[in-house]
């Protein structure tokens, strides 16, 4: 009697891609990792898993986003301290600082891809388990202003390189708004930034009737509309902002730092980065500029790379770090490019050449030929079965290997390799050969071209 299939089921939140799409992801993390590198910035990886009450003290309201991590039974390891699934990297980093100060030397230049949890309902470009890529650098006591500017830079060298199409950094400093609403007589700045982040979503309108119910005026609630309505890729957005009447100290401290960054900016990236007064950044350690990017075209993904400066992110409660980070959320970005542009991979398989197998007999003279290719840097893999050239090449054809090779196929029994799209062939010698570089790794392909 035959046993029952198993029934399978994917968990929704949980992200698996083809082969095809993971090669173009492993690409997007290459490249990321090669531009972090450029700039200085060293490789880091921390745990999995923090004490929960971490993970709630540093993350604002985060108890629904956090997994909880169980013992075996059996298990009495960590008994004195909950554990649970990191929903971010930036508070483990902050953990790590800490942990490992006296070894570190200072301001400490990190980058950091790895796996992150957040338990959240799943929808589209939102998961439970995903990839994130940050970058931070981190000082003692306090922090050089023009790293503020630096962030967003490494970021758009890493974007320019990879197959996501036009894009803007939207930036904007947390003292601009905090110094406004000061300054119009808004003293509850957290609630006032909370309202005014659902622009997007419910529209000025119904921003601008919370504002009221939240206890500010109609004037008020037009002006904190009014600021946040300001963009620029100049520094036009400073007389903007001072034609609205307001003045505070906190607002001035940060318009001079918001001009530094976006001055930065028009120099080395014109165009790329923007001021936009209604960036908020919604977690609260956030003290400084943040960043938050768009694809142009595709505004309505929301943003795929964000992040800011924390003034007191990491304190031991004698020293204090402050930092400055911005984080790619990988796994959304290369899911949004994969449904929505045909992102892929030119083939679902590293291997540039199939050698072909005779017969069963001369296998080993195969796996030589596999062998001689791989030890120059050419991906290859020798044929399943010896069956029939012309299946051979149709499996190779399947998994778009452009190049078959032919142990013995010339005419006076030298080897001969094929490009199965042309259908060129000749005489070749594993030991020699040089295989075309744009067919040594896998291209990247979009709908978009």
């Amino acid at each position: 009697m035959r046993p029952p299939a198993d029934k399978v089921t994917p968990i929704s939140g949980f992200p698996e891609l083809l082969p095809a799409e993971r090669l173009a992801e492993l690409h997007f993390l290459d490249t990321i990792r090669e531009v972090f590198e450029l700039h200085g910035f060293a490789p880091l990886e921390t745990r999995a898993v923090e004490p929960v009450e971490r993970l709630l003290g540093k993350g604002g309201d985060a108890e629904k986003e956090i997994y909880g991590v169980s013992r075996l039974a059996g298990d009495d390891s960590g008994r004195d301290a909950a554990l649970g699934l990191h929903f971010d990297l930036t508070v483990p980093f902050a953990r790590y600082v800490l942990e490992h100060a006296g070894r570190l030397q200072f301001p400490f230049r990190r980058y950091q891809i790895q796996k992150v949890w957040r338990g959240e309902r799943p929808q589209e470009g939102r998961f439970r388990e995903f990839t994130q890529a940050d970058i931070d650098v981190v000082d003692v006591g306090e922090l050089a202003p023009h790293l503020e500017a630096e962030m967003p830079l490494v970021i758009a060298e890493a974007f320019r390189r990879l197959p996501v199409g036009e894009f803007r950094i939207q930036v904007n400093n947390r003292q601009v708004p905090e110094g406004f609403y000061l300054g119009i007589g808004l003293t509850d700045v957290a609630g006032t930034l909370r309202i005014v982040d659902k622009l997007d979503k419910i529209g000025p309108e119904k921003v601008a009737a919370l504002l009221v119910e939240a206890g500010a005026t109609p004037e008020q609630a037009r002006l904190a509309l009014a600021l946040a309505d300001i963009r620029s890729s100049d520094l036009s957005f400073v007389d903007e902002v001072r034609a609205l009447g307001v003045s505070h100290p906190t607002l001035d401290a940060g318009l001079e730092a918001l001009a530094a960054v976006i001055t930065v900016g028009m120099q080395r990236a014109p165009g790329t980065l923007v001021a936009d007064l209604r960036i908020a950044r919604g977690l609260d350690y956030y003290t400084g500029t943040v960043y938050e990017t768009q694809l142009v075209g595709s505004e309505d993904w929301g943003s795929v790379c964000s992040g800011g400066r924390y003034d007191s992110l990491a304190s031991d409660g004698r020293t204090t770090y402050p930092g400055v980070g911005i984080s790619i959320g990988l796994t959304r970005l290369v899911h949004l490019l994969v449904t929505k542009r045909g992102l892929t991979a030119s083939r679902s398989t590293p291997a540039a050449v199939l050698v072909a197998v005779v017969d069963e007999e001369s296998r080993t003279r195969s796996d030589a030929v596999a062998a001689a290719l791989r030890s120059r840097g050419v991906p290859c893999e020798v044929a399943p079965t010896a069956a029939k050239f012309g299946k051979q090449i149709r499996y190779a054809d399947r998994r778009g290997i452009p190049y078959v090779w032919f142990p013995g196929a010339g005419e006076s029994g030298q080897d001969q390799v094929k490009d199965i799209r042309s259908g060129e062939q000749a005489d070749a010698d594993a030991t020699t050969w040089d295989c075309p570089a744009a067919d040594l790794r896998p291209t990247l392909l979009t709908s978009q071209g």
